[in-house]
């Protein structure tokens, strides 16, 4: 997802209507604020959500949205589709605009979905440097072995394409302590990356099938326990920047 950013000289030569030579005597004269800060610096950058005002009058103000969403099963992650129910169609009908998906859930996992109309928050989640952990609930047809705790902990060859996955942790969860579950084998997963159906191919490496899948953790910021499913709410200021 792009953002919008650019220059404050170059965005202040658009939206006025001024050579662009002309925005540093405006700066001087201290006729522009940045985020309610007199700007001073022509080559300060700005994106689709700074605060920016020209002689106190709003040049700009628009309002990032986070959101997260408890994804039920049967629904897909992406904003449309001309079959199936998606995860904007259950937000309410009064959700912000230009909304995409932070991270994808396959179309019968379940969990925490997040969304936002803010690229540089959502590239900073997804990209691989940041590294930022998903945790994943896994119900397996057959129980997890320390073979395969050694394995996922070692990295998985992936020979399609050509590629070991990065480190992720296994641990074998006893049933007696899952709650709303029903009888089974569980496990759970924490990856750093997210490649295509990942975690069924790494259990598939072993022949374990994958019956379920919920994530209910991305980085710091955990899924609510009495956010029902298909249910959502905005996020705290607090919660988007302590993801990380």
């Amino acid at each position: 997802m792009q953002s919008k950013r650019t220059r404050l000289d170059r965005f202040l030569s658009q939206y006025l209507s001024v050579k662009r030579k002309d925005v540093r005597l405006l700066l001087a004269q201290g006729r522009v604020q940045v985020d309610h800060q007199v700007a001073t610096d022509i080559q300060q950058f700005v994106d689709e959500y700074t605060h920016v005002t020209f002689d106190d009058k709003v040049v700009q103000n628009k309002t990032p949205s986070y959101i997260m969403l408890h994804k039920p099963q049967g629904v897909v992650s992406a904003t449309k589709d001309p079959k199936h129910t998606t995860a904007i169609d259950l937000l309410p009908d009064n959700h912000p605009d230009n909304l995409h998906i932070v991270g994808r859930l396959d179309f019968n996992s379940t969990g925490l979905l997040l969304l936002t109309n803010d690229g540089r928050w959502s590239r900073r989640l997804t990209t691989p440097e940041s590294q930022i952990e998903k945790r994943y609930l896994v119900g397996l047809d057959n129980p997890a072995t320390q073979q395969m705790i050694d394995a996922f902990a070692a990295g998985i060859y992936f020979a399609f394409e050509d590629l070991t996955t990065r480190p992720a942790s296994l641990k074998i969860i006893e049933n007696t302590v899952i709650e709303n579950t029903v009888a089974g084998h569980y496990a759970e997963v924490i990856l750093a990356e997210g490649r295509y159906h990942q975690i069924k191919r790494m259990f598939g490496h072993f022949q374990i099938k994958v019956l379920s899948l919920h994530r209910f953790a991305v980085g710091n910021l955990s899924l609510d326990d009495d956010l029902l499913e298909s249910q959502s709410r905005h996020l705290s200021k607090q919660e988007i920047s302590s993801i990380f």
